[in-house]
């Protein structure tokens, strides 16, 4: 299996290199070899890469700053997602694409099923749409994996925010009327590796939730890592009693956050027999893994 995967060095995509591996040959590209935003590039290096699956796990990830980078964001996430699938069409390739529970509105009061309607409420949301939507109307094969609350070791993300806090402040607020369920990179890319290695009829591609079993709000999710990392030694000053809950209206942001982000897993599991661990399953071993400026 020949393996063109974008935005390698990303959070899902630095795992991505190690869980793909076993499968063929990669060619791993970060932003210095394919800038999502130079659309002609782009197009040659698809093109001539005559990959057999492409694993695109680039894009504009930055929620607030879309906001005011509309036009970036959207080349990014919407029009590049095109022309790699039009380009994998001509090519006959498989891609794979990740996308986010932000193309939900958040008022579902249970958990997001595959087919419910979209609403995006902010333009990150909307680009992210928009891409899934592109690879879609090219008619290309494709798997689109829609997950949640990313973290990882490297990168900017929650879990690292919170230690970075606790690090220096004695009280954290975090807001405490957001449900969802945080996901590992490691854990995406493990299940896109495994999906891939079963080389999927095309009955079973489409579109899939992603995401760690179970759910929790961010107050909660903020309790249990400094929870495990005071248990691990780590120099905090703030620990998991020192988060005092907020709610949305108190911490305003330029892109509208939904409340609810919890998507349901079961077409995922049914269609290829896996089981999806606890969200708080892979946090020690986040901990562990966290370069020295986030560590101990």
């Amino acid at each position: 299996m020949k393996i063109l995967l974008l935005g390698a060095n990303g959070q899902v995509g630095w795992e991505l290199r190690r869980a793909l591996a076993p499968l063929g040959n990669i060619t791993a590209l970060g932003r210095t070899g394919a800038d999502l935003a130079n659309l002609e590039g782009l197009r040659g290096i698809v093109s001539t890469a005559r990959a057999d699956v492409i694993v695109n796990a680039a894009a504009y990830t930055a929620v607030d700053k879309a906001e005011t980078e509309r036009d970036l964001a959207t080349r990014i996430n919407a029009t590049s997602v095109g022309v790699m699938a039009e380009e994998a069409k001509k090519s006959g390739a498989l891609v794979v694409h990740y996308s986010t529970d932000y193309v939900y509105d958040g008022t579902k009061s249970s958990s997001y099923v595959e087919t419910d309607t979209t609403n995006p409420l902010c333009h990150y949301a909307a680009t992210k749409l928009a891409g899934e939507d592109a690879i879609r109307a090219a008619g290309v094969r494709h798997l689109i994996f829609r997950t949640s609350w990313v973290y990882a070791p490297r990168g900017h993300n929650f879990p690292r925010t919170m230690l970075r806090l606790a690090a220096t402040r004695k009280q954290l607020t975090v807001v405490a009327d957001q449900t969802g369920a945080p996901t590992s990179a490691e854990l995406i890319a493990d299940v896109t590796a495994q999906v891939l290695a079963r080389r999927p009829a095309d009955n079973l591609l489409g579109t899939y939730h992603l995401t760690a079993a179970g759910e929790t709000t961010w107050h909660a999710y903020a309790r249990r890592i400094l929870a495990l990392a005071k248990a691990q030694g780590f120099a905090l000053q703030a620990g998991p009693d020192d988060v005092a809950p907020i709610a949305t209206v108190d911490y305003p942001t330029p892109a509208k956050r939904i409340a609810n982000s919890r998507l349901a897993t079961d077409k995922l599991r049914a269609a290829f027999g896996l089981t999806l661990p606890s969200w708080d399953a892979n946090l020690d071993r986040f901990l562990a893994e966290l370069p020295p400026e986030g560590s101990k």
